[in-house]
């Protein structure tokens, strides 16, 4: 995880050794080589930021409730994943055992590790029939938030689906003859994402998000999202694996792409490196003068490609490093003018209204 990965903006995820004005992506190791998840729940960098109601905070990223069911199927490992923990069940009968057919406890805890503390908290817990009803579909049979979870269920064969944050495993349990009491391993870990100017200047300035995909294609040729708009600073649970990381700055050409594996139990820390500025364009009558209103502008690169468009007296965007040309047209005249734009240097484009371009 140590060293600094060089990568042009748009390039997809290839690493680069050339020069300094390549966008840049530096992957930081963790300062906690373990998340400690265990009680007081405060204490682990994951857990704080979902309450015991299993409402996300304003930092975390907006998680789904769960992944979906079904693809999680396919890969379900034929042994469940799961490991006895000990439990003492809450009651019994007078017999000190369940009787026949009665509702037996099941008691479940979930890991991000092997070895790894218990979680404490923001976990989400489905439990489904192992076969579909007579809609097709499986049973929700119960569910519960919060930490470990403690069931009640009648004899048979569940699949239990377990979400931390993007992070979800389904697991296979078998319920009869004595209380059951079993431990998920998510195999998951964290990951936490920053954005900086190249020359490590902080982003005042304009909006930076990141979407996360899976790194490897479907059969179209295409990554599956799997949480987008993540904002700088949050925390994104995750099933260990290597994700394919889209950072944009503004809503145009400031891209900077990045391939971050994360590690279970661990949070990863990676900050992307922008080579970007954000400009606003103004037609006046002479320099420093006011904006004309009523203009539609349009952006092009050296080869004619259009950048954006926009229309007003003061449209901003933020662009990445580069040579540009603009056009401006107001009561049918089109003004022209070509700029540069270098990292972080933010500022105002002045065209002219002198000399329209012939239309």
């Amino acid at each position: 995880m140590r060293g600094m990965l060089l990568m042009a903006a748009g390039c997809l995820g290839l690493v680069l050794h050339g020069p300094a004005a390549f966008s840049q992506v530096s992957v930081v190791p963790p300062a906690k080589p373990d998340l400690p998840s265990a009680a007081p729940a405060t204490e682990d960098p994951l857990g704080p930021l979902i309450g015991s109601d299993g409402a996300a905070s304003d930092l975390l990223a907006d998680e789904p409730a769960a992944p979906p069911l079904d693809p999680l199927l396919e890969g379900l490992a034929p042994d469940g994943g799961i490991a006895a923990v000990p439990y003492a069940p809450s009651s019994l009968p007078e017999t000190g055992m369940p009787g026949p057919q009665q509702d037996l406890p099941v008691y479940l805890v979930a890991r991000l590790s092997e070895g790894g503390p218990a979680l404490t908290d923001g976990v989400a817990w489905r439990v489904y029939s192992d076969r579909p009803g007579d809609k097709g579909k499986l049973e929700l049979v119960a569910t519960a938030k919060g930490g470990d979870a403690d069931f009640r269920l009648a004899p048979g064969n569940y699949l239990v689906h377990t979400a931390y944050g993007f992070a979800g495993r389904t697991t296979r349990i078998s319920v009869g003859g004595q209380p059951t009491s079993q431990t998920v391993l998510l195999n998951a870990g964290g990951m936490k994402l920053d954005a900086e100017f190249a020359g490590h200047q902080p982003i005042k300035t304009g909006k930076v998000v990141f979407d996360i995909y899976e790194r490897e294609f479907d059969s179209r040729g295409e990554r599956r999202i799997v949480a987008r708009n993540i904002a700088p600073g949050a925390i994104v649970r995750l099933n260990a694996d290597t994700y394919h990381v889209v950072s944009r700055y503004g809503s145009v050409n400031a891209t900077v792409r990045a391939d971050i594996h994360v590690e279970p139990g661990k949070l990863t820390e990676a900050t992307v490196y922008h080579n970007a500025a954000r400009v606003t364009l103004k037609l006046v009558n002479q320099p420093g003068g006011e904006a004309i209103a009523n203009t539609a502008w349009s952006i092009l690169t050296p080869g004619g490609d259009v950048v954006a468009e926009g229309n007003g007296a003061f449209p901003s965007f933020v662009l990445a490093n580069g040579e540009y040309q603009v056009f401006a047209r107001n009561n049918a005249a089109i003004y022209s003018r070509e700029f540069n734009v270098e990292t972080g240097r933010h500022g105002e484009v002045e065209v002219l209204a002198r000399d329209p371009l012939s239309n």
